[in-house]
């Protein structure tokens, strides 16, 4: 397919793909999950990565500093609260658990329509410039509060499968 066929195309592909690797992530947070220590650890190293971009974000454009900040302490507190609702079995030997579905729904469908609701207000349409200078604290505190939630639940699921496998039987 020609570059100037696939042009028009690129904003529908990019969003589907998006969709699809969102939906991927959002069917992690129901059902009994396999415990899967290298992943998880994969993933908190990538979202400590993420933690300090968005730390870097926050230095670099101060008018949404406080927003992320809120949401930063919002998304550890959740995550602290939805650790505690979840469910660590070991079942023959293999370790699973059971995330609670609502919190981490919750804060993916929000951060989504917080996102779909600035693309329609064509928020994303300039270039990098500008949209440093249109950054929206709700939208940056939304995107801190889900980094902040994975990533304590993250470390709190690898403390507690730590603790599982340490109890005696």
């Amino acid at each position: 397919m020609p570059a100037q066929t696939l042009s028009p195309l690129m904003p529908y592909l990019t969003a589907a793909g998006m969709g699809l690797l969102y939906y991927r992530r959002m069917r992690r947070y129901f059902g009994r999950q396999p415990w899967q220590p290298k992943r998880t650890l994969a993933r908190v190293v990538l979202l400590v990565i993420v933690t300090a971009m968005l730390v870097l974000l926050a230095c670099v454009v101060p008018h949404v500093a406080w927003g992320m900040a809120g949401g930063a302490v919002a998304g550890v507190a959740l995550g602290l609260f939805a650790l505690h609702h979840t469910r660590i079995e070991l079942d023959n030997g293999v370790a699973s658990y059971t995330p609670n579905p609502w919190i981490g729904g919750v804060l993916g469908v929000l951060l989504i329509g917080r996102l779909a609701w600035r693309w329609s207000q064509g928020a994303f349409s300039s270039g990098f410039g500008q949209t440093t200078q249109q950054a929206s604290p709700l939208t940056l505190a939304i995107a801190a509060a889900l980094v902040l939630y994975s990533l304590t639940q993250g470390v709190g699921l690898m403390w507690r499968m730590r603790a599982l496998h340490a109890t005696p039987r």
